[in-house]
């Protein structure tokens, strides 16, 4: 029987390190993608594929698709869809350094490396504007039924969909915010992590209410800070059993649906999105059966 990659309904480790691969235009990747389906899967990694590989491979997955670029109202989400996607998990950076090298070496020559972003935890699960991250995210059973498919059939049952972008934070113009603004803009109270109804319409937790939508809208979130030389911010990452639930939150966050773009644009922005179809397992590796593998 095929299960879900462990990583993905895991606890929240210590470090990540986010890789993403995009195809070589004149190398087959069958061979690199048959190395992986050879590597035990466990918690220290998760493996997507993007809808270019999948199509390349002659077996399209239903419900695969590239993330779409969105322009709204003085926001703007762009697409830069890969082909590979690694979330390379564990509590010592060394260890996820030496794990994400032998990745990347198995993918060549097929793929090239074309995203490489190191995620950690602070304090206990903060966003680096202070704010809790993933509050609402379902748990247990709501945490399979939201992001694992099921009752698709063989190859199909026990994999997962994820949606990944990399924000960048304003964290010097977040400074500058009063308390009550910053509140405004999250739409929870720093101080106690409650959700507050007098906050505006544009608050983040009003513009992504998973229940507000029609269906539900449940996703489960993976999400991790990440800072470099180049800046901070969130290394968004969030699994469903289908990518629509995702979509609609990001569609209504900038103001597709009435014109009101989410708060947050206020101090974040993101520079990167890719959608990934994640194998199950089976006998311990991954199970390539709906790709034809």
């Amino acid at each position: 029987m095929s299960t879900p990659q462990p990583g993905i309904l895991a606890p929240a480790p210590g470090f990540s390190r986010y890789l993403e691969f995009s195809a070589s235009s004149d190398s087959d990747p069958v061979a690199a993608l048959k190395a992986l389906a050879a590597r035990a899967i466990n918690e220290d990694i998760v493996i997507g594929l993007g809808p270019g590989l999948v199509q390349k491979l002659g077996h399209p997955i239903e419900g695969l698709r590239p993330l779409p670029a969105i322009s709204g109202p003085g926001c703007e989400i762009p697409s830069t869809q890969t082909d590979i996607w690694f979330w390379v998990r564990g509590d010592d950076r060394g260890w996820i350094t030496h794990k994400a090298r032998a990745f990347s070496q198995m993918l060549k020559p097929a793929f090239n490396l074309v995203r490489n972003v190191d995620g950690f935890t602070f304090d206990q699960g903060l966003d680096l504007s202070g704010y809790v991250d993933g509050t609402e995210n379902p748990e247990g059973e709501d945490a399979f039924e939201a992001g694992i498919v099921q009752g698709a059939g063989k190859g199909l049952d026990g994999s997962s969909f994820v949606a990944t972008q990399q924000w960048v934070h304003d964290l010097d113009h977040f400074d500058t915010l009063s308390e009550a603004e910053r509140d405004d803009t999250i739409g929870r109270r720093i101080r106690d992590n409650e959700e507050f109804d007098e906050a505006p319409a544009s608050a983040h937790v009003k513009r992504t209410a998973q229940e507000s939508f029609d269906p539900e809208a449940y996703i489960v979130r993976r999400s991790m800070p990440w800072a470099d030389a180049s800046g901070e911010g969130l290394m968004f990452v969030a699994f469903g059993k289908t990518l629509d639930a995702f979509e609609v939150q990001l569609r209504r966050m900038a103001g597709l649906e009435d014109g009101i773009i989410d708060g947050i644009f206020r101090f974040t922005r993101p520079i990167s999105g890719s959608y990934f179809w994640c194998p199950p397992v089976s006998n311990g590796c991954l199970d390539f059966t709906a790709i034809g593998l």
